[in-house]
């Protein structure tokens, strides 16, 4: 489907999606996150792989927006044209929890934060926090259901004011910034060796895996997007932009308090080196800074859970229903179910330890196999041939781009464990349902092939060991 051309996004409200989506509390978290594993040479190599695996994924993102303009929904059509139905089921499944699970880690962090300056707010699991949270959420609902132009529109302002305070954090530590604090921290502990910092680069891949969810914002939107090549082109500056953010946060905090200091900071460890080099006032101001940026962030990743929820269902991945549209060209039906899901999970929170942390942990998870399968699609597409001209020098380099992507996805989904594995099974199993329920309706068999019949088999087992593990206490969210 196409969007009416009042509707079209331009290349910097694209822009605006991929910076919003992948800036949120990550950014806030990096200087204690990372001097709890690593010291300046650790994270710079660490930066240097992550920044590489993922600018690969983003050329690959680029490179199928420009060979198949068919696909308009992104990271779970480009699953579903490589690899089938089931698969392609699962990336939109997966990604449509994620996105839920991303809303709610953002609902649950600003509660938290609110809660450093007002005790009922607590954790942001407590009653106040959840029923305050709730009414954001739904207050949320009713600007999207008036359109996505003025919520995309509205994200865009917001993007850009929460780039305010990182801006002024990264000024603020370049000036406070002391060569020799920096050159303590650079082999990140007393032993100066190249095996020390191997393994510190080990541990700290791991965070990594969470700061870059949501680049593959635009293309999710792209039948939104007012030129088509927009989409490539807002991929790649938007991860570029942030990569630059991430990395400057992160070095320079290594130049104004020692690692020891920097690992024992409270989060958001932001704030801490800033009332470190200012005084108490900036601790508030980047507090202040966090509320806005995951604030933006929600935003993003509402829009995002209903939209993928709608494309699967305008393309018979996901029932009919989910597809309907209001007079504003709003998914509201998909916009509905997706708010009733985060709305359980804040209902849930009531319940668990750490819900801020289970909530980043399950939005990496669900979020780890869709681009897998969206980086070896480019490598597929390059290896066939197909929408290449003969003789195309570009086709190798596609592949290759499309390898490392694989490799470096893969190799984050090893990273995360055998626990997010299982977790995940733990809800790709019974979401498998609604694929049967849909097959029914359209009159097909379950299952297009044997292989995806023994899919459906390994997650219904993997599930069911999960929750085992979960009753027995082998296993904990």
């Amino acid at each position: 489907m196409t969007a009416p051309a009042e509707a079209k996004l331009s290349r910097t409200a694209l822009v605006g999606l991929v910076v919003g989506s992948m800036v949120g509390a990550g950014i806030f978290t990096l200087p204690a996150a990372f001097a709890h594993s690593t010291g300046a040479l650790g994270a710079l190599i660490a930066w240097a792989i992550a920044g590489s695996g993922m600018l690969m994924l983003a050329f690959v993102f680029q490179t199928l927006s420009r060979r198949r303009p068919d696909l308009d929904a992104g990271i779970y059509a480009y699953a579903k044209a490589g690899f089938g139905n089931y698969l392609g089921f699962l990336a939109a499944f997966g990604y449509w929890v994620a996105c839920c699970f991303a809303c709610l880690a953002c609902l649950v962090l600003i509660k938290a934060t609110l809660g450093q300056f007002f005790p009922v707010f607590g954790d942001g699991s407590t009653p106040v926090a959840i029923a305050t949270a709730s009414l954001m959420l739904w207050g949320v609902q009713a600007l999207v259901l008036r359109g996505v132009k003025q919520a995309a529109a509205l994200n865009t302002i917001a993007t850009v004011a929460k780039m305010v305070p990182i801006g002024i954090f990264i000024v603020v530590a370049a000036v406070g910034f002391e060569v020799d604090i920096f050159a303590l921290n650079f082999w990140g502990g007393e032993e100066a060796s190249l095996a020390a910092v191997a393994s510190q680069v080990r541990q700290t891949m791991l965070v990594t895996v969470f700061v870059f969810v949501g680049i593959e914002g635009a293309s999710v939107y792209s039948r939104f997007a007012r030129k088509r090549e927009d989409v490539g082109v807002a991929t790649v500056l938007g991860f570029l932009g942030v990569l630059c953010l991430l990395v400057l946060v992160t070095m320079l905090s290594y130049g104004v308090l020692l690692r020891p200091d920097l690992a024992a900071l409270a989060n958001p460890s932001m704030a801490g080196v800033m009332e470190a080099i200012v005084g108490p006032w900036g601790r508030v101001f980047i507090s202040v800074g966090l509320l806005l940026s995951v604030a933006g962030n929600f935003l993003s990743w509402a829009l995002l859970a209903a939209e993928v929820l709608h494309s699967a269902a305008k393309d018979d991945t996901m029932p009919r229903w989910l597809g309907r549209e209001n007079d504003k060209g709003v998914p509201h039906v998909a916009l509905w179910l997706s708010n009733g899901l985060i709305q359980l999970f804040l209902l849930v929170t009531w319940f668990a330890e750490q819900a801020f942390h289970l909530a980043l942990k399950m939005t990496s998870a669900m979020t780890l196999v869709p681009y897998l399968l969206v980086a070896a699609y480019g490598v597929k597409l390059a290896r066939s041939g197909e929408t290449y001209a003969a003789g195309d020098r570009g086709r190798s380099a596609d592949g290759v781009r499309g390898a490392i992507a694989t490799v470096y996805a893969a190799a984050m989904i090893a990273s995360g464990g055998l626990e997010l594995l299982l977790l995940s099974a733990l809800l790709y199993a019974p979401g498998s349902a609604l694929h049967l329920g849909v097959r029914r309706e359209r009159g097909k068999p379950a299952f297009d092939n044997a292989a995806e019949a023994a899919l459906f088999g390994a997650l219904v087992v993997a599930a069911m060991a999960a929750l085992a593990a979960l009753v027995s206490g082998a296993l904990s969210i």
